[in-house]
């Protein structure tokens, strides 16, 4: 699908399709587009718009390019944060001129997201840069909610793994913990690779802005984001330590328990012991002994059996084993 936009100093709208492209059209949004679509903007800009195979490579030189005067940077997104698991894509931003191509196959909320904010004046639309950045600040502020509600996620998990001694339910099974744990690592892992490749297109974006001689306050803005990047880098290492630490603790727990099963079934055998000890005894077939015509014979045979599982059961409770 192919969305134009026109920008009128303030706002953005939807450009007539019958009407020819003018200098005030800033944004050509093009989302799971066709082989017509690409050739219709590739002939209205000349430009070479990527396949989707060719957003997918990861050499810097596939991704960070310019050419016939159009700056190409592309960058790799996660989305979907609201499931436990993330989707994940590549979006690439063409500036040529004074306009802003995006390609993308994914329906990001962000770029909604950037709409309303023009909408309700909190983003400027002027240029295409103006609109890139304005993209790139908004994707910033869904990783910021992204990282806040994995907080809240190992949050929970961590008074799970910690509070499992009190109330040991199905929902807070060790296997289920550590299976949270690791679907929240691999989240925080996925995040921080977005980061870092929206890192790699603000920085190209700064040296694009410089060629182009953009206005100051795209420098400005380039720079906010810089900052903000490097404050969520600073929730990201602390999440990620501190799910490494939940995951090490839910091992140690699960190694805890292993042992604990272990050390249950050692002592079991130790009490049984002395009791299998007298039955062998009283079990063999001899004709001479002397405690098979004793009438007693039969309840002190089980009093010895009683008393040495007894005995080293108190004296495990003692020790602190039991």
């Amino acid at each position: 699908m192919l969305t134009i936009y026109d920008t009128t100093g303030h706002s953005l709208l939807k450009h007539n399709e019958t009407a020819p492209i003018t200098p005030d059209t800033v944004w050509f949004d093009l989302v799971n587009p066709t082989k017509e679509e690409d050739n219709h903007v590739e002939g209205l800009l000349n430009i070479s718009v990527p396949t989707r195979a060719e957003m997918r490579e990861i050499e810097a030189s596939s991704r960070f390019y310019q050419e016939n005067g159009a700056s190409y940077m592309t960058g790799f997104l996660v989305h979907n944060i609201d499931p436990q698991t993330l989707g994940s894509s590549t979006v690439t931003f063409i500036l040529t001129g004074n306009a802003l191509v995006t390609v993308r196959y994914t329906d990001h909320k962000a770029f909604p997201d950037f709409l309303s904010r023009v909408e309700r004046g909190d983003a400027t639309c002027r240029t295409g840069a103006a609109i890139m950045i304005g993209i790139i600040e908004t994707l910033i502020e869904r990783q910021a909610d992204l990282i806040v509600e994995i907080q809240d996620r190992v949050d929970k998990l961590a008074q799970g793994i910690f509070e499992l001694k009190k109330r040991r339910t199905k929902d807070t099974k060790l296997e289920t913990l550590l299976k949270g744990t690791g679907t929240q690592g691999d989240i925080v892992a996925r995040v921080t690779e977005s980061a870092t490749s929206l890192e790699r297109v603000l920085h190209f974006m700064r040296n694009t802005a410089q060629e182009r001689n953009c206005d100051g306050k795209i420098f400005q803005r380039i720079e906010t984001v810089d900052r903000d990047l490097t404050s969520l880098a600073e929730h990201r290492r602390f999440l990620s330590d501190r799910i490494s630490f939940l995951l090490n603790a839910t091992l140690g727990l699960i190694s805890n328990e292993q042992n604990q099963i272990i050390k249950l079934f050692s002592v079991m055998a130790v009490m049984l012991m002395p009791p299998t000890l007298v039955a062998s005894i009283y079990g063999m077939n001899f004709i001479h002994m002397p405690e098979l015509q004793w009438l007693e014979g039969y309840p002190m045979a089980l009093g010895l059996m009683f008393l040495s599982a007894l005995i080293p059961f108190i004296y495990f409770r003692h020790k602190g084993w039991l």
